[in-house]
């Protein structure tokens, strides 16, 4: 019995094996142009996925070795590093972003501001009372809005059970993972703003 090859059938969307010479030419050229795309965007993500672990582990390198001069660690192996060329245009970031969550004491500092809301009455400004309700909303996820929420301590009220609250914010949050990113700039002379190198294909 004679095997079936990718020269004499494709297999389609449906999962059935079809004869080549039954497919339009358009057909075939749309798929070899579109396996040819691909493979050559999957080698790109490869070559780019290389140097970023490379990109990490120069940086690395590189902060060590400037460390053995003050006989200590600088950023440490989660820092934040800026690495700027001599002529001051050039510059490599290494940044780490933490994901925030918060634990059960978050529902204890809502309590609290809710008491807070409840005693401040017609005194509390409305503008306040929506920002507050406002940051203890979930999105369509079910998750609160961490900026929100810990914008909240930006406002210094006089009053004990806000201040309570505002400690139970900061104790309640919790690191639930981190991710590394590089980024890259360059400017035309030290007195211009730094432009982004985007990798981003969609952006360059």
């Amino acid at each position: 019995m004679t095997a079936i090859t990718e020269q004499t059938h494709l297999t389609d969307a449906k999962g059935r094996l079809v004869p080549l010479p039954t497919i339009a030419p358009i057909d075939l050229a749309r798929n070899d142009l579109v396996n040819e795309m691909v493979t050559k965007a999957k080698n790109l993500q490869e070559q780019i996925r290389t140097h970023r672990s490379q990109a990490f582990g120069d940086i690395q390198a590189f902060a060590d070795m400037s460390a053995e001069q003050y006989d200590k660690t600088i950023g440490g192996s989660k820092g934040n590093i800026s690495l700027v060329s001599y002529d001051g245009c050039k510059k490599v970031v290494r940044s780490i972003q933490d994901y925030i969550v918060f634990d059960e004491r978050l529902q204890a500092a809502k309590a609290l501001i809710d008491r807070c809301l409840h005693r401040w009455s017609d005194d509390a400004g409305n503008e306040i009372k929506v920002l507050v309700m406002d940051a203890f909303q979930v999105d369509q996820q079910g998750k609160i809005s961490t900026g929100k929420v810990l914008g909240l301590r930006r406002h210094k009220f006089s009053d004990q059970e806000w201040t309570r609250a505002m400690e139970a914010i900061s104790d309640s949050v919790q690191v639930a993972s981190s991710k590394a990113f590089v980024r890259y700039y360059e400017r035309q002379t030290p007195e211009d703003d730094w432009q982004p190198i985007s990798l981003d294909i969609a952006k360059v």
